[in-house]
């Protein structure tokens, strides 16, 4: 079998086949377990010696890290006390491999197939390219042999197993359910098995049709019901009639010259692909509907990003950009060149295809890349809110119902108008605390910030009537009538203050560090509702 056969798997042989897979804790759990979270995260950057010291004492799940996550040859009977290895070896997830030496029969596996833990304890395993769930396409080396001993072979059409940019798409994923749901380059089928337990109907498109085989394999594995898989680029595999409720991508986004691997390279100049994929979306999305994707953006000498990105969103639709970290052009040269494991090329071509990646910067005008995610939400609205930001901190996954809450707060502050605003009252949200920050010793504090433990994590300066404010806020009284309090205790005109807090109590609840009380909220939907009925 070469690298670009996939398995074909029975159903009923792949039921047996997942049901070993856990009886030997070859889980995300287990393997934790088994290698502790060093050598765990060695596996990440290719390095694979931890984890050949932690399998050595030939334990059912040792054998199975070391066959499917060390991609090394084991013994035949030590995978037949384990695995129904004449099963695995018919559908094609293993082959049959003679030892050097004594000659004792081995086994291979095929396939890159990698524990993952679903959002609510799930036991799933991600099937990729071999060496692909290890260290990326870097992980696999510019000499790369398949199992049947043949070296160079084309790695153009790779497909990766799990990596950053998938674990984050899927922790910032809406998770509420929806009919219909549409993963837009699947890849390994990570995002498709997400969405399998929310969407009664999945859909999954992929360029790469060894892309399309592995997620069918991915989601088999894993005991998922299989998508509707569709072979194209972008939306050229839905129908114009076809609408989802959400959109999800990991697109192939990287800002490169020409199309080398097709999991990365989308093949357009700059940030086209990304634009495309944003502006199409709006004729393929439901009302109400979302698309969540991560992009990469170029930063053009002269021009804002904010304004740029924010030009990609089609009209009627709200969106929220946010980007997570820049990089300058050669940092981002570097990473991707990495990626592909071209460091361990010949050293001309390396140099060669750097100076080919920094030429084409140069023509754009192109000084650094940013990357991020974006939300789009079809909201039809004649103003639509479109917030793009910066925010490279960390933030607590999963991120699905803080973004669905933006949305939210977005939608009550259009419809609330400042004289309803301090009708309102709100409640300061968990986990906010306050610090003051000044000179020891001093009075009073230089500046106060309200900090958030949960969700984004935000921080934001406020002055001593903001602070004060959140801090009484615990739904009892209205916004006005806390300001009256406010206005009493530092003698200030109680109208005048009334007149000037609005925007700064518009900024903590879009923030999320105040939440409107339930009554109010719904009492301002059921409102809302009528005005658009």
């Amino acid at each position: 079998m070469s690298i670009h056969t996939l398995p074909t798997p029975d159903a009923d042989r792949t039921s047996r086949l997942r049901d070993a897979l856990r009886a030997a804790a070859f889980t995300a759990d287990g393997l934790l377990d088994l290698l502790g979270a060093p050598a765990y995260a060695a596996l990440a950057r290719s390095e694979t010696v931890p984890a050949l010291r932690a399998t050595r004492g030939g334990t059912p799940l040792e054998t199975l890290v070391r066959l499917f996550l060390l991609q090394a040859p084991v013994p035949y009977e030590r995978v037949r006390a384990v695995l129904p290895v004449e099963d695995c070896v018919a559908d094609g997830w293993l082959v049959r491999h003679r030892g050097i030496g004594d000659g004792e029969e081995e086994v291979r596996a095929s396939v890159d197939v990698r524990p993952y833990g679903g959002p609510e304890g799930q036991d799933w395993w991600i099937v990729s390219d071999l060496g692909c769930a290890v260290g990326g396409a870097g992980g696999i080396g510019a000499g790369v042999t398949d199992v049947t001993g043949v070296t160079g072979v084309d790695r153009s059409q790779l497909v990766l197993g799990v990596g950053g940019a998938s674990t984050t798409l899927a922790g910032i994923t809406i998770r509420t359910p929806v009919e219909r749901a549409l993963d837009l380059g699947t890849g390994s089928g990570i995002q498709a098995l997400h969405a399998s337990q929310y969407a009664t109907r999945v859909t999954a498109t992929d360029l790469n049709p060894r892309a399309l085989g592995f997620a069918r394999l991915t989601l088999a594995l894993s005991g998922a019901p299989q998508p509707d898989l569709r072979e194209g680029s972008l939306f050229e595999p839905v129908k114009d009639d076809e609408r989802y409720d959400l959109i999800v991508s990991n697109p192939p986004f990287v800002i490169s010259p020409g199309a080398r691997l097709t999991y990365r390279d989308g093949g357009m100049g700059g940030d086209d692909l990304c634009r495309t994929l944003v502006r199409q979306s709006a004729g393929h999305l439901a009302d109400g509907g979302y698309l969540q994707l991560l992009a990469n953006w170029q930063h053009v000498e002269g021009e804002d990003w904010r304004e740029q990105v924010s030009s990609w969103v089609p009209g009627g639709c709200d969106a929220w950009i946010v980007q997570r970290e820049v990089q300058d052009i050669t940092q981002y040269v570097e990473l991707w060149l990495r990626d592909a494991g071209d460091h361990r090329a010949d050293p001309g071509e390396y140099e060669a295809r750097y100076d080919a990646w920094l030429e084409e910067f140069e023509a754009r005008g192109t000084k650094a890349v940013g990357f991020g995610w974006i939300t789009l939400r079809k909201s039809g609205a004649d103003r639509p809110s479109v917030i793009a930001e910066e925010w490279p901190h960390p933030v607590e996954q999963p991120l699905g119902e803080s973004v669905r809450a933006h949305f939210d707060r977005q939608d009550y502050l259009h419809e609330t108008d400042d004289a309803a605003l301090l009708a309102a009252r709100f409640r300061l949200a968990d986990e906010v605390v306050q610090e003051q920050v000044g000179l020891p010793g001093a009075e009073d504090p230089e500046h106060v910030v309200l900090r958030q433990n949960r969700g984004m994590r935000r921080a934001t300066k406020v002055d001593t009537v903001g602070a004060g404010f959140a801090g009484v806020c615990d739904g009892t009284l209205s916004a006005g009538r806390i300001l009256d309090a406010i206005a009493q205790l530092i003698g200030e005109d109680p109208v005048l203050l009334r007149d000037r807090t609005p925007e700064s109590i518009r900024l903590l609840v879009q923030q999320g560090f105040l939440e409107p009380v339930p009554e109010d909220r719904e009492a301002w939907g059921q409102e809302a509702q009528g005005r658009q009925a």
